[in-house]
């Protein structure tokens, strides 16, 4: 699969009416150590990070990742939303010779139920959307997440696979461009 040519990065800050994305920054450090080793968060992707392993290897400033934004809401970070190339070949039949995006986010406890994935998600794909015309996307999340699923189906994600990986069983959908 080939990879999508590289995205204009990092972007200028995307505003919404509640949150800002844009790229991490050294303030971010402990929200993004607190999100990757967080038990409640870990238990949708496949189990937390140990803390002392993962502060040991997050440089200090996390930044310069294409493809990375954090969202921030009232000055602080709540989480993160990626657009990573997509670097499966699920996705072939449906763009040959690749050029997919995939979509993920990952969001602090506190910050759950609140429409803050949605909204960063949404402004995300917009802003790849101008940046990157024409570009699908896709978003895999466990099938035992309901809540992430329904944040998939608002945002126009159509179901094409269910797959096992990370023991446990994927949900695949992808929103196509138009």
């Amino acid at each position: 699969m080939v990879d999508p040519a590289p995205l204009p990065w990092p972007p200028a800050p995307i505003r919404t009416a509640r949150l800002v994305l844009r790229e991490p920054a050294a303030r971010d450090r402990a929200a993004i150590v607190e999100l990757f080793t967080s038990p409640e968060v870990g238990r949708h992707i496949g189990g937390a990070r140990l803390r002392e392993e993962f502060e040991r290897t997050l440089p200090a400033v996390p930044a310069g990742r294409p493809g990375l934004l954090v969202v921030e809401l009232d000055g602080a970070m709540i989480g993160l939303v990626t657009l990573d190339p997509h670097g499966s070949d699920r996705l072939e039949h449906l763009h040959p010779g690749g050029g997919a995006r995939e979509l993920g986010y990952l969001f602090l406890p506190h910050a759950w139920g609140r429409g803050h994935a949605t909204e960063a998600c949404a402004a995300a794909l917009d802003w790849l959307a101008a940046a990157a015309p024409g570009t699908p996307v896709a978003l895999t999340t466990r099938t035992a997440n309901a809540a992430s699923r329904r944040v998939a189906e608002r945002l126009g994600f159509t179901e094409v696979a269910r797959f096992e990986e990370y023991g446990a069983e994927q949900w695949l959908g992808v929103r196509l461009p138009g």
